[in-house]
């Protein structure tokens, strides 16, 4: 729980005057009219479509006793400030004690391998002997509760308060996925990071970021001194070479390519349908990997991983033996068996990076056929949505385009493009379904013993969502029930 402030305290925190109207006690600090309790300070953020100020009166009926805005927010007595969502993730922090001054918080930023690697991560640490907690795209998980991520990085209450849960729960160490929109949206401003990742560099969320250069900058951020003490970061990335050469934090590199000068290197990488294994190769080590998880690309996350962990103190057998007993990772070239002929997978795989690394390693696990389904989802880079199709048309046999999330957009624009994109490659079969579930349906009858489905786009995402409302669909239940629906 928040340690009780009184409002003059919270306003000398932000360098604030004491604003008028009484000096309450703050028991906590939320940006969300719906989850307001008796004492919270509700933070009334500007957005894109309204402004939290307009769920004023909803939020003063649930018990707030004050208001952090940018204008004054009606019954309440508020702290105003320009940026109001920048000072969020300090406040919080103050609020909670600074609970990353008791966990050790490793956290994990790029484009891609996020999400493996901060899985990774975690079980390098609990092998370790750490009682941990985890924050990453798919969970949310304390020694005492697990509960599914609403995003890949909450939001900086939300955030703050886990870290409070962690430390109060007796965790040491927490690892931490970090999305460029966490960090340009200031969501973990007010934690330091013992150790961060740097994965790579893709092309992907431009539609907040505007272009490549901010895109990188905001992933930057997270190594800032002062932010994060030690940097461990890709050299076989451009930006990650570009971002080791300039950063003033103490910076360990890895590579997976075996690149001269890497302070951790992979060698002798095999990948195949058992798994992933490879040479790993850094200070005082050298030793096998053998990795349950599935394709090359897993070789930079575990090495990733592992180079943080040996870096920040940890014993280096005892993390190998966690990344090698991680099993699976929910989304990320997830089996689905149902006694078909063929491989059935479901990967998170929404850009053309990481259609570049997945789809040739697909190739290697069959002489027969790869059939893709893929989508676009709304509200992100239009840039992005025909260099999909004609991405996974090339690398792929067969292309099924159909819905994702289309969100505001119009799902038959989103599948115009990305089929546009599937037809210029000139070289797979290309099929059009609106209905997931029907693409699902027509991809397995279309598959032959012996081919690999992968259903792209969505991972471990539970739900669809558009214009007309949400609704649940996962797709490694859905792809399940359409393979038991096949002939016998």
């Amino acid at each position: 729980m928040p340690r009780p402030v009184d409002l003059a305290g919270v306003a000398s925190a932000l360098r604030l005057a004491p604003p008028p109207g009484g000096a309450p006690r703050v028991e906590g600090v939320t940006l969300d009219s719906r989850r307001v309790l008796p004492g919270d300070l509700y933070a009334a953020l500007p957005g894109a479509r309204c402004h939290g100020a307009q769920f004023a009166a909803q939020a003063r009926a649930a018990g707030a006793v004050a208001a952090l805005s940018d204008r004054a927010v009606d019954g309440l007595p508020t702290l105003v400030v320009p940026d109001p969502r920048a000072v969020l993730g300090e406040l919080a922090a103050h609020l909670h004690g600074r609970p990353s001054t008791a966990v050790r918080v490793l956290g994990v930023t790029g484009t891609n391998g996020k999400t493996s690697t901060t899985h990774l991560l975690d079980a390098g640490l609990r092998a370790a002997g750490h009682r941990t907690g985890l924050l990453s795209g798919l969970e949310l998980r304390t020694p005492r509760w697990t509960e599914p991520a609403a995003r890949t990085t909450p939001e900086a209450p939300d955030l703050q308060e886990a870290l409070a849960a962690l430390r109060d729960q007796g965790a040491g160490a927490a690892a931490v996925e970090v999305s460029s929109h966490g960090l340009a949206l200031h969501r973990v401003d007010g934690t330091g990071f013992a150790v961060a990742v740097f994965t790579n560099l893709g092309v992907d969320h431009l539609e907040l970021h505007g272009d490549q250069e901010s895109y990188f900058a905001a992933k930057a951020s997270l190594f800032a001194p002062g932010r994060c003490a030690l940097a461990v970061v890709n050299v076989d990335d451009a930006h990650g070479r570009r971002l080791a050469a300039d950063l003033a934090t103490p910076v360990v590199t890895f590579s997976a390519t075996g690149r001269a000068g890497a302070d951790w290197r992979a060698a002798d990488v095999r990948a195949d349908g058992a798994g992933t294994s490879f040479r790993l190769l850094g200070p005082g080590t050298d030793r096998r990997v053998r990795l349950r998880l599935l394709g090359a690309h897993q070789v930079d996350n575990a090495l990733g991983a592992l180079a943080a962990l040996a870096s920040g103190g940890d014993d280096v057998d005892a993390a190998v033996r966690g990344v090698e007993g991680l099993a699976q990772v929910r989304g990320r070239l997830e089996r689905v068996d149902a006694g078909q002929p063929f491989l059935a997978l479901v990967d998170y795989v929404h850009n053309v990076a990481a259609q570049l690394r997945l789809l040739p390693f697909v190739r290697t696990l069959t002489t027969g056929r790869v059939l893709v389904v893929l989508g676009a989802t709304g509200g992100r880079d239009p840039g992005k949505r025909e260099p999909l199709g004609r991405t996974a048309a090339q690398l792929a046999d067969v292309v099924v385009v159909t819905d994702e999330s289309p969100h505001g957009d119009d799902p038959a624009d989103l599948r115009a493009a990305v089929a546009a994109g599937a037809l210029s490659a000139g070289s797979a079969q290309v099929h059009v379904e609106a209905d997931r579930g029907a693409a699902l349906d027509l991809v397995v009858r279309l598959a032959d013993p012996g081919d690999v489905v992968v259903v792209g786009g969505r991972g471990h995402d539970p739900r669809l969502v558009s214009r007309d409302g949400t609704r649940s669909f996962d797709d490694a239940e859905q792809l399940r029930a359409a393979l038991t629906r096949l002939p016998v």
